[in-house]
């Protein structure tokens, strides 16, 4: 029951969020999984390993074919060659059964990730200016001009 509404619930989000949500959630997603896959090696666990670089690996093949070479021009070239090297250190990491490489993944998705989030924020709309007639008086009129001396 609760499995079908957190996929749900992630449909939901994924269905809704704009490209760069997208993206930041892909990062997210990945850095979890090469955590995850850490953390396996560590414990022997090769299958749970294997599931979680092969997520990783996959993530970024997703990455990868979302970029946009006529409009990124040098930019996208350069995430493409840098998500090429991350799967090729996973892939090493895999049959090595080393930690640095995954070490150094987890290292360049945060950097990724960290930068993504700058993009997110400075990318945000800028409120619009609040009409000078929505902020309160300076001072409160004093109550002989607010009657203009007048008394009842």
């Amino acid at each position: 029951m609760w499995q079908n509404a957190h996929d749900a619930y992630l449909e939901s989000r994924i269905l809704s969020a704009d490209p760069l949500e997208l993206v930041r959630m892909l990062y997210q997603t990945c850095i979890g999984s090469v955590r995850e896959a850490r953390r396996h090696l560590a414990e022997g666990d090769i299958g749970a390993r294997c599931r979680c670089t092969s997520k990783a690996f996959g993530i970024l093949t997703e990455l990868t074919c979302s970029l946009d070479h006529e409009r990124g021009g040098d930019l996208s070239q350069r995430l493409a060659k840098l998500y090429d090297y991350m799967q090729r250190k996973i892939l090493e990491a895999n049959f090595q059964q080393n930690d640095a490489p995954l070490a150094e993944v987890l290292g360049l998705l945060s950097t990724l990730s960290e930068g993504w989030d700058g993009i997110r924020e400075s990318s945000q709309p800028v409120e619009q200016a609040e009409s000078p007639w929505s902020q309160p008086m300076l001072s409160e009129p004093t109550p002989e001009l607010a009657t203009h001396g007048w008394s009842l």
